[in-house]
């Protein structure tokens, strides 16, 4: 009983992440073509949701590198997996306030390796995974994304640097269409993953699937794409002011290239199994289509600022991720501890949104 009321409450919170993964890297998949003007900002929105959802069905090597290759299947216990969720929930709402567009990837991650370390020590986490297959891609995929965003921008101003701007803007931003639904696409295929991977861990650490025949069942593909999907449609338009302009002002060929190179980059490390941080890889294409232009068209203080959340990503998350299991653990192995913390940062979530909404009425109020 005390299992099942402990894996319910593991669902409904990896749930809530996928959800906040779906907010906070909305940015990846439309700043661009909003930022140019290629499309209006409720109507890509909408359709990277839609996309999204398509794109949380085409593979599942994601979602078993993250049930499989980064921690000890056979020590997880559920407890452990809802204090990395919480762990990764935590660091995703604390850089979204602060518009940091931040890894969920990495978040997710950090937070379960420090719960996990926490619980039963070094020898739960898989190094060689958590080193072949997070860390070396997310140090390759930006900077692989920066020089084929760059290179593709330098041939498209060769092409075109003699025609009109007016045609060839209006070329671009129709590229952008397929190109932004081509990233959103992407973005699905991997990030949507990582949520299905740590709800089947949780249904191993259960016992309701073997861990020798690991398989992500059809309810948690559906409801993983779908609240991805509503996440996305919902918006992180604080992220969306960052990525779309405070890194660089782009032209329409600087957000098709971006894009291009964003959403290429997603799918091999999809098809390859790598839980990829799509906001390192968009990050980096966005910056490489613009110092290609001119070094001094990136707002390099903004970019360093960005890099530093990326470095304290895996470190905050398993950070919080280990002390969520240290506060569980003080209540058993039961439902107990799970239940407070749910409940202590519903409430701390509450009083967060009350307090904005406070901020914004008074601001609305004294510009009227």
């Amino acid at each position: 009983m005390h299992s099942d009321i402990i894996l319910v409450i593991v669902v409904v919170t990896a749930l809530g992440f996928d959800f906040t993964n779906g907010f906070h890297d909305t940015a990846n998949v439309v700043a661009t073509g909003i930022s140019t003007r290629a499309l209006p900002p409720k109507l890509a929105v909408t359709l990277a949701a839609i996309l999204n959802f398509v794109g949380a069905f085409l593979s599942l090597k994601v979602a078993a590198t993250v049930g499989k290759d980064i921690v000890d299947s056979g020590s997880i216990t559920m407890t452990i997996v809802f204090a990395g969720l919480i762990g990764a929930i935590a660091w995703n709402l604390i850089t979204w306030y602060f518009g940091l567009p931040s890894s969920s990837s990495h978040a997710l991650i950090g937070g379960l390796v420090g719960a996990s370390f926490v619980a039963h020590g070094a020898d739960s986490i898989l190094g060689e995974g958590l080193l072949s297959k997070v860390v070396i891609p997310a140090l390759i995929a930006p900077v692989l994304a920066f020089l084929v965003a760059g290179l593709s921008i330098l041939i498209t101003y060769r092409v075109v640097g003699r025609l009109r701007p007016g045609p060839v803007n209006r070329g671009f931003r129709l590229g952008q269409w397929a190109s932004s639904g081509l990233l959103a696409l992407s973005h699905g295929t991997n990030d949507a993953q990582k949520t299905m991977g740590i709800i089947t861990l949780a249904l191993v650490a259960h016992g309701s699937i073997d861990p020798n025949h690991f398989h992500v069942p059809t309810w948690v593909v559906v409801s993983s794409a779908s609240a991805i999907a509503l996440g996305t449609y919902s918006g992180g338009w604080r992220i969306i002011r960052t990525m779309g302009s405070r890194i660089i002002k782009m032209d329409p060929a600087q957000g098709f290239a971006a894009q291009g190179a964003g959403a290429a980059s997603i799918l091999a490390a999809s098809h390859a199994g790598f839980p990829l941080s799509t906001t390192h890889v968009i990050s980096g294409a966005v910056m490489g289509s613009g110092a290609a232009k001119r070094l001094s068209a990136v707002r390099w203080g903004v970019a360093g600022n960005m890099m530093v959340a990326w470095l304290l990503t895996i470190p905050a998350a398993a950070i919080i991720g280990g002390a969520v299991y240290g506060v569980t653990s003080i209540f058993g192995d039961g439902a107990a501890g799970p239940l407070v913390v749910s409940v202590a940062s519903l409430v701390l979530l509450a009083s967060l949104f009350a307090r904005r909404a406070r901020r914004g009425s008074i601001l609305t109020a004294a510009e009227g």
